[in-house]
This record gives C-alpha cells, sequence and structure tokens, in this order.
C-alpha cells in the first residue's frame, strides 16, 4: 500500500469511500467538481491499484490549512491507513510552508497520537466564515477541533 497523489480519474473512487459517511450524515459531500478543482490538494491510499483511502488539505491563507475528507475503505480499517494519510498530508503541508494545521474531527485520538493538540473551531475564523457557517450541522456539530503545529 502506497500514499500518493490522487489523478482526475479516481475522483469517483474517492467519493464513493465516503459516501456511506455522507449519506449517515456524518460526513459532508464533495462534488466531483469541487475534487476536481483542487485534485493536487488530495492523497490517496493505493493497495494493488486501487483506492482504498483518500484525504485532502485545504488552504485557508499563507499559514493555516486543514486535514479534512479523511476516509478508509471499510475492509482496510485498522491497519494503519488513516494515520498515514494524516502524516502525508501534514508532509503536504511543511513542503507548501503552512505553519498550522486543522482538523475537526469525531476521532480526537486518532490525530493526537500524531501529536494535535486540542484547540476551539472560534479561533480560526477562516475555517467559520468558509465551511461552518453554511453547514447544515453548524447548530449541532459534535466535531473536535485539534491543530498541529508544524516544525
Amino acid at each position: 500500500m502506497i500514499i500518493r497523489s490522487a489523478t482526475l480519474d479516481e475522483i469517483e473512487a474517492i467519493r464513493a469511500l465516503f459516501e456511506d459517511e455522507v449519506r449517515a450524515g456524518k460526513m459532508l459531500p464533495r462534488s466531483a467538481d469541487a475534487i476536481r478543482s483542487n485534485i493536487t490538494d488530495w492523497l490517496v491510499a493505493d493497495a494493488y491499484g486501487h483506492v482504498v483511502g483518500c484525504v485532502s488539505l485545504v488552504l485557508y491563507n499563507q499559514a493555516l490549512c486543514e486535514v479534512r475528507s479523511l476516509a478508509v475503505h471499510a475492509d482496510y480499517r485498522g491497519n494503519g491507513i488513516a494515520t498515514d494519510l494524516i502524516k502525508q498530508a501534514l508532509v503536504m503541508a511543511r513542503e507548501r510552508r503552512m505553519r498550522q494545521v486543522l482538523t475537526l474531527t469525531r476521532a480526537p485520538q486518532l490525530f493526537e497520537k500524531i501529536g494535535f493538540r486540542r484547540d476551539f473551531v472560534a479561533n480560526f475564523p477562516e475555517k467559520v466564515w468558509r465551511d461552518c457557517a453554511p453547514c447544515p450541522f453548524r447548530h449541532a456539530c459534535d466535531e473536535i477541533a485539534l491543530l498541529y503545529t508544524v516544525n
């Protein structure tokens, strides 16, 4: 299994990874057009030519970005793929000279073991205005904000 940049012909495979989570109301949908327009910000976990995991990096300004759309196919969970995807996203953030990496998650322990620390989403107005304000779950959000400082 390798972590690599996503390609345009993998957009539907990426969307399929979090389709069940979207239907369950646990994840926001990502349109094919949105993924296509930011394909260089997506990483995939490739197992023998099959996309089994994904993550994206969303840039808010010259210093802050977010790790989001993390998903791993159910048959491959529990093998460290999510951790590998997050770590590679942090490498991408470092290469882009980001200073802080934000995430909102229901699995804080996954991110904390990598070095993320709990924070408050209100400390990141870029995130709130761009993503949280229009979110249909904004009044019942159960995600925890965590922040990673890039060295």
